[in-house]
């Protein structure tokens, strides 16, 4: 995890980035856990994606509720979610 926390500190063209700590997620994003979406969220937030997601043809991602979950293709995510793609997971 701690090689994917730099690739994406990278791409972002951040220093340093962390997780959020689960405590912060309700307050921050107003959604529980389980949860989170970056598709119609209160806030923008910036989405970054693995460019191994494309080579998928579906992607699963939260709905906005627990158990909730929208099945779409990751261009389809990428546009929705103004996303960039990237090398985020190491080999």
């Amino acid at each position: 995890m701690a090689m994917a926390i730099k690739a994406l500190a990278r791409i972002s063209v951040n220093r340093k980035v962390e997780t959020v700590a689960l405590k912060e997620v309700q307050p921050l994003t107003g959604y529980i856990r389980g949860g989170v979406t970056a598709l119609a969220s209160k806030k923008s937030y910036p989405v970054y994606l693995d460019e191994t997601a494309t080579l998928f043809e579906q992607m699963t991602v939260s709905g906005g509720m627990r158990g909730m979950l929208l099945l779409l293709s990751p261009d389809d995510y990428l546009r929705a979610a103004n996303g960039t793609l990237g090398a985020i997971v190491q080999k």
